[in-house]
């Protein structure tokens, strides 16, 4: 009988530790600040460009066009995906998000299913870490700009759909809403359209690695995101999948983008 009980102990801190590190994928999940929505781009692409002046495109488009996106309307499906600890738990929830701006979003909770739990300690709070980073003050330090970000490398592949300019990116501060890794930036409207990398800051010591996977794609002349996947190896053994899908955009309003083609190359 003592034998069991300490199995069945063993068994139930081990569930406790692994309920924790899933708690905790949240911070490793959210969309990267200033990447999240981006507009139409009225310059042209004369390469080849150095490194400094794709992010200094990058940049001064990146902020055009946060200016030009007034509102939009939209659905997301948050699903995740949990194995290790001798168990397997599963959860989704639907939402309906309206952005209006400069900085306020809004989360209507359309649908949950799977495990509560999860629902309520990852999911729910993964809204709440989101309207967290829309604060003013957390907004400017999370940016991609290079106050944030070294930009490290540039590499020009030629892609069918555009985004040639692959950069390396590091981030200047360890900080829970930056990442570091590569960014894939559109040839004409210097767009990020692709992230791969891993965040800033590992969100518990219970995780040993989080890989970052967003992808994003043009809708009436803005960049959406439209899946942010996040892969974490926890220490003691298991595996969290994060996945994101946006579907259902509507821009609803928007304002005109200067004209800027004359300082592409600068």
């Amino acid at each position: 009988m003592a034998r069991e009980a300490s199995a069945t102990f063993k068994r139930s801190n081990r569930t406790i530790r692994g309920r924790r590190c899933i708690s905790l994928i949240a911070a490793a999940a959210l969309t990267p600040v200033g990447t999240s929505a981006q507009g139409p781009a009225a310059i042209a692409a004369e390469p080849p460009l150095t490194l400094s002046q794709v992010v200094e495109n990058l940049v001064q488009k990146n902020a055009e066009r946060a200016k030009a996106l007034q509102s939009y309307r939209g659905k997301r499906i948050y699903k995740l995906d949990f194995k290790g600890f001798h168990t397997a738990l599963r959860a989704e929830m639907i939402v309906e998000i309206t952005y209006t701006a400069p900085a306020k979003k809004d989360f209507k909770i359309l649908s949950e299913s799977g495990s509560t739990w999860i629902v309520k300690r990852v999911l729910k709070r993964l809204i709440d870490a989101e309207k967290e980073a829309q604060e003013a003050a957390i907004r400017a330090s999370v940016e991609l700009n290079t106050q944030n970000y070294n930009f490290t490398s540039l590499e020009r592949r030629t892609n069918p759909g555009g985004c040639g300019y692959v950069l390396g990116i590091q981030p200047k501060v360890p900080n829970k809403f930056l990442y570091r890794g590569r960014i894939w930036v559109d040839d004409q409207d210097f767009a990020v359209c692709r992230i791969e990398g891993e965040p800033a800051k590992n969100p518990s010591i219970w995780i040993t690695k989080t890989e970052i996977r967003h992808n994003y794609q043009k809708f009436e002349n803005f960049w959406l995101p439209v899946e942010n996947q996040s892969v974490s190896s926890l220490r003691l053994g298991g595996r969290a999948t994060l996945t994101i899908t946006y579907q259902d955009y509507e821009i609803t309003a928007v304002q005109p983008v200067k004209d800027n083609s004359a300082s592409a190359g600068h």
